[in-house]
């Protein structure tokens, strides 16, 4: 699908993610950014991997960690909506994931691992969509979610953070 979702299929704050979001088709871009963060990531070493750049801030595996599960989530949210089993949706709280989860303590190749079988797993639901799939709608926060906006998000959020971790993690 290579249009855009409208600001009527998603909740303000998702704009800061979708803006970020390159045109084209989205299953080409999320594997674009999938390559391209995994060209970017994948010779760092361990040291690298665990430098955070501020007290309390998260360590680079951390961040790798927390977009895998941000896209688990989200792909989530998709597939219901996708497949008619639309409900309303909530938010999670990001600080007892990263908390919880095991990435600071396994390898940096492990967690790009974790994290590419989740891309491979997006890849393949979002581009066996129909256009009625892509543009199926639930409801997040009390706002419409589409289908085709949750893709759009997943691509955003990596972004994002993938902004951060070039511009925090990678420049020292």
């Amino acid at each position: 699908m290579n249009t855009r979702p409208d600001p009527t299929e998603y909740l303000p704050l998702a704009e800061k993610y979708i803006s970020l979001v390159p045109d084209g088709n989205i299953v080409d871009v999320l594997q674009e950014l999938h390559d391209d963060t995994l060209k970017t990531l994948g010779d760092l070493t361990e040291e690298q991997a665990e430098y955070r750049y501020a007290e309390g801030k998260w360590s680079l595996k951390q961040v790798m960690g927390h977009i895998a599960d941000g896209e688990r989530l989200w792909s989530y949210r998709l597939l219901h909506i996708a497949r008619g089993d639309a409900r309303e949706f909530s938010g999670y709280d990001r600080e007892a994931f990263v908390q919880n989860s095991p990435f600071a303590s396994l390898p940096l190749k492990e967690v790009l691992r974790d994290y590419s079988a989740v891309r491979m797993s997006t890849l393949t639901l979002v581009g066996s969509l129909t256009e009625k799939g892509m543009l199926a709608q639930g409801s997040f926060n009390n706002y419409p979610l589409s289908a085709r906006a949750a893709a759009f998000i997943i691509a955003g959020h990596e972004i994002h953070h993938m902004n951060l971790i070039r511009d925090k993690y990678l420049r020292s």
